[in-house]
C-alpha cells in the first residue's frame, strides 16, 4: 500500500501534525493497514474537510479511504444506494439526480465521503424535517480493531456509536442509504431580510416548518438595533411545472452543473480579513439581499454549496488558518443564544461565514451534535487577539444552557466541559474500550478530550 509521512490538517489549517498517510483500495489493504498500525494507532480519513483535529493522529496512521469509491448497487425504484465510504457526496448527486434522487442530507459542502458524513452524522438546511445524515442509513460495514468486519444496522449500539462517533469505533467500508426524491436539480427559493435578532428567531419560528431547506446568513459584526441582522434563505426542491417550457432546465431538469470560480492563491497576506474589510463586506451582503423574493430558481451548488465553487477557499484566511466554531442551545434557551450573539459582537470578531439554523428532532447517535434547538456556526480567523479567552467564555456559556459544541468542527474545547455537552459520553467510552481494548483507532480528537 501506498504510504508516506505527510503533515496532516484540518480544513482549517490550524493544528498540523505529522503522520503515516497510508492509502488502501481494497478491503483486505484496509485491515491489513488497520492490523499494522503500529503503537500509536489510526483514524480513518476521507476527503478532509473536518474543521479541526477529528483525522489527524500525530506520530501515527491516518487511513485516507477515498481510494474505496465504488458504488456498488442504486435501486431506482426504491430510491436506496449502496457505496464505498470513500465514495463523495459530490459524485453520488453525478450519479444520482439523473435518476431522480438527491443526497438525503448535506452540509455546506459535498467534498465529504459517505464514511465522513457518517462518522460526523453531518447535518444541513433540512435538519428540522429531516434529520442528520444516519437517519437515512439503513446499514453499514464497520472494519473494527480486531481485523473483522461487521454488517451494522440501525437500532442498534454499535449503530448509535459510530455515527457521530468520528471515526472512533472502527473503519466505515460500505453504507446503504435511503435517497430524497426530486424531479428537477433547480431549487424553488425564498430569500427576505431580518432587521436583528429578534425579528430573525420569530421568522424561524413561525414558517420554519413550511420548508424543507432553511438557513440564515448572519452579520455578527452589527451592532446596537441592528445586531444580528440577517438574510434569511429558505427552499425547496423545484418541481418540474415551475420550469418554463422551451427552456434548457426544461429540456434536461435534472441536469448537474456545477459551477467553478478561479480559487485564492496559496496565501492572502495576513490581516486582510479585518473587522473593517469584513464589516465592509457584510454591509454589502445585507444591502444587496432583496427586502422580500419569493420563487428564484437557483441551481443546487449555488443553493447548498456556493463556497465549492472556489477551490481551496479556506486559504482566504492566510497561513494561520481559522477556527470554525458552531455550538446549539435548546429551545427555551433563546437569550443564551442573545448573549452569545451580543459577546461576538462586541468582540468584533470579523466573521462573513456565520449561520444559523434551527435543528428539529435529536438524533440516536451517542456523540451525534444536534438536539432541538438553536445552532448557529461561524468562522474566525485564528490570530484574531483574545480568541482564545472569548471562545472558552462561549463553551461556559454554551454548556450552562445545556448546550454543545460540534466535535467535526472542533479543534480547542476543554476536556472538562465534554460530559456536560454530550449526556451518553460513557456510554460511548465503555462500549468503544470493549471493542477496541488495545486503542488500535484513536485520533488528535480522541487523545485532546478523552474520548
Amino acid at each position: 500500500m501506498p504510504a508516506d509521512t505527510v503533515s496532516v490538517t484540518g480544513w482549517g489549517r490550524t493544528a498540523p501534525t505529522v503522520a503515516r498517510l497510508i492509502r488502501p483500495r481494497t478491503y483486505e489493504e484496509a485491515a491489513a493497514a488497520v492490523r499494522d498500525c503500529g503503537a500509536r494507532g489510526g483514524i480513518p480519513r476521507g476527503l478532509g474537510r473536518a474543521y479541526g483535529d477529528a483525522a489527524q493522529n500525530a506520530g501515527g496512521a491516518v487511513f485516507d479511504m477515498t481510494g474505496l469509491d465504488r458504488v456498488h448497487a442504486i435501486d431506482a425504484d426504491g430510491g436506496t444506494v449502496s457505496c464505498d465510504a470513500g465514495v463523495s457526496l459530490h459524485r453520488l448527486m453525478r450519479v444520482l439526480l439523473p435518476l431522480g434522487w438527491f443526497v438525503p442530507v448535506t452540509p455546506g459542502t459535498r467534498q465529504v465521503t459517505v464514511g465522513g458524513a457518517i462518522g460526523a452524522d453531518i447535518h444541513g438546511k433540512n435538519h428540522h424535517v429531516s434529520g442528520a445524515f444516519s437517519r437515512h442509513v439503513l446499514s453499514l460495514e464497520l472494519l473494527t480493531a480486531d481485523g473483522g468486519i461487521r454488517t451494522v444496522r440501525r437500532g442498534t449500539p454499535l449503530f448509535d456509536a459510530t455515527t457521530g462517533g468520528m471515526g472512533l469505533t472502527g473503519v466505515i467500508l460500505t453504507a446503504t442509504v435511503q435517497l430524497q426524491p426530486v424531479e428537477t436539480s433547480l431549487m424553488s427559493v425564498d430569500t427576505e431580510r431580518a432587521r436583528d435578532l429578534d425579528d430573525l428567531m420569530a421568522r424561524l419560528a413561525a414558517t420554519d416548518d413550511h420548508y424543507r431547506y432553511s438557513v440564515a446568513w448572519i452579520d455578527l459584526l452589527a451592532r446596537g438595533a441592528a445586531t444580528g441582522r440577517a438574510v434569511l434563505t429558505r427552499g425547496d426542491h423545484a418541481p418540474l411545472d415551475a420550469l418554463r417550457e422551451g427552456t434548457r432546465a426544461r429540456r434536461d431538469p435534472l441536469a448537474f452543473r456545477p459551477s467553478r470560480l478561479p480559487g485564492p492563491p496559496a496565501f492572502l497576506p495576513e490581516g486582510l480579513l479585518n473587522r473593517r474589510t469584513v464589516a465592509c463586506f457584510n454591509e454589502l451582503w445585507y444591502r444587496r439581499a432583496p427586502r422580500a423574493r419569493t420563487g428564484e430558481l437557483q441551481k443546487l451548488t449555488t443553493f447548498f454549496h456556493p463556497l465549492d465553487g472556489v477551490p481551496h477557499w479556506n486559504r482566504i484566511y492566510g497561513r494561520g488558518g481559522f477556527v470554525q466554531y458552531q455550538f446549539v442551545v435548546g429551545h427555551g434557551q433563546e437569550e443564551s443564544l442573545h448573549r452569545v450573539v451580543r459577546r461576538i459582537s462586541e468582540h468584533r470578531c470579523p466573521s462573513f461565514l456565520a449561520v444559523l439554523k434551527r435543528f428539529g428532532d435529536a438524533d440516536p447517535g451517542w456523540l451525534s451534535f444536534p438536539v432541538p434547538g438553536w445552532t448557529l456556526a461561524l468562522d474566525i480567523p485564528a490570530a484574531l487577539p483574545g480568541l482564545g479567552a472569548l471562545l472558552d467564555a462561549l463553551d461556559e456559556e454554551v454548556a450552562t444552557a445545556g448546550g454543545r459544541v460540534y466535535l467535526a468542527k472542533d479543534s480547542r474545547l476543554r476536556p472538562e466541559l465534554l460530559a456536560a455537552m454530550y449526556p451518553r459520553l460513557d456510554a460511548f467510552r465503555s462500549l468503544r474500550a470493549e471493542l477496541d481494548p488495545r486503542g488500535v483507532f484513536v485520533s488528535d480528537l480522541a487523545r485532546r478530550l478523552a474520548l
